[in-house]
């Protein structure tokens, strides 16, 4: 009973898992030496116990690593909930982090300034750090001994790793469908300007309408159903609207399929409209959403691999991700009744 009281340690542990105590360090820190057979029963049976080591005790025992990973984002907090991408995002980076035996600290930087991973790095509290939606023209500066990947944007200068998305064929093939269902005036309500995927999405948005020869337009906000909502409003009230919508996440979409039912626009006969980034939300409303599907999950796993490399010391290969995949639903179709 009193083992029970108080906290438990790897001799604990390696009692309940049968193997030894040096068995137990190996896995919890991530290290080689047990199977991964071994090292899930290890992992298992220590979330049994609800262990975890402190950040000194850890760091110590790892030649000063902590184990731990940091994630910065720039999207605010209070649209963490709202974003079904952000949270896919989190579970790859963290399926990953889990069964290398690591942490993870999520923490939001909006202005993009840069203070939690000064924080963490001068505390000592992260071993890496991957950077969501880092902001255009800002190039991260990199720690020596504590490595950065800037994922989703390619990013050039001073060591930091980058893992961009490559959705230029996907907008491509976006424009190229609406296109070919009659639309020839478009609108792509995207994310924050100074964010770099925004930016590279937009400007893929262009140069494919330009391809094309049709008239297209890229308005751009915070990224939020509220902002994207108004953004909608003021398109549609235009005197030559656009007919087909781009929406940067599912969320946005949303608000603009809500602004086309308040202002009588009929979706799809006089309104498309696609969303990027396939959620249970795009596939909920009515008229369910036409969207991008793309394998977040895969793309934090990714993200964590290459970073866990780093911080290993191994040489890593920079490399691009695939954009996705168009999905059509009752959201798109041909263009039938002229507003």
């Amino acid at each position: 009973m009193g083992s029970m009281m108080r906290r438990p340690t790897i001799m604990d542990i390696a009692r309940a898992a049968g193997v030894s105590k040096g068995a137990v360090s190996y896995a919890l820190n991530g290290r080689p030496g047990v199977s991964a057979q071994t090292r899930e029963r290890i992992l298992a049976t220590a979330r049994d116990f609800g262990w975890s080591p402190s950040g000194p005790a850890r760091a110590l025992s790892s030649g000063g690593r902590t184990a731990t990973i940091g994630l910065v984002t720039r999207r605010a907090g209070r649209l963490w909930g709202s974003h079904s991408s952000f949270a896919l995002l989190v579970e790859g980076v963290q399926h990953t982090l889990a069964s290398a035996g690591m942490d993870m600290i999520v923490h939001s930087d909006p202005d993009g300034e840069g203070s939690p991973r000064r924080r963490w790095e001068t505390r000592g509290r992260v071993d890496g750090v991957i950077l969501a939606e880092e902001r255009m023209g800002r190039s991260p500066a990199s720690s020596p001994a504590v490595p950065a990947l800037v994922l989703g944007a390619a990013m050039e200068g001073n060591g930091t790793l980058s893992l961009p998305v490559d959705d230029r064929p996907t907008m491509n093939e976006v424009m190229h469908y609406l296109v070919a269902l009659g639309h020839t005036s478009l609108a792509h309500v995207a994310g924050p300007a100074d964010l770099a995927h925004a930016h590279a999405r937009a400007k893929a948005f262009e140069q494919t309408a330009r391809d094309l020869g049709h008239r297209a337009v890229v308005v751009h906000t915070d990224g939020s159903g509220e902002h994207s909502a108004r953004a909608t409003r003021r398109l549609l009230a235009l005197p030559e609207s656009p007919t087909a919508l781009v929406y940067d996440n599912d969320v946005m979409a949303v608000g603009g399929l809500a602004v086309a039912e308040e202002m009588g626009v009929a979706v799809p006969s006089e309104l498309s409209i696609v969303a990027w980034d396939d959620s249970l939300l795009c596939r909920l409303v009515r008229p369910a959403l036409t969207a991008v599907r793309r394998d977040i999950v895969g793309y934090g796993r990714r993200a964590a691999t290459l970073l866990i490399g780093a911080v290993e010391g191994a040489p890593v290969a920079e490399e691009m991700l695939p954009g996705g995949e168009l999905v059509p639903r009752e959201s798109s179709g041909p263009l039938r009744l002229p507003r």
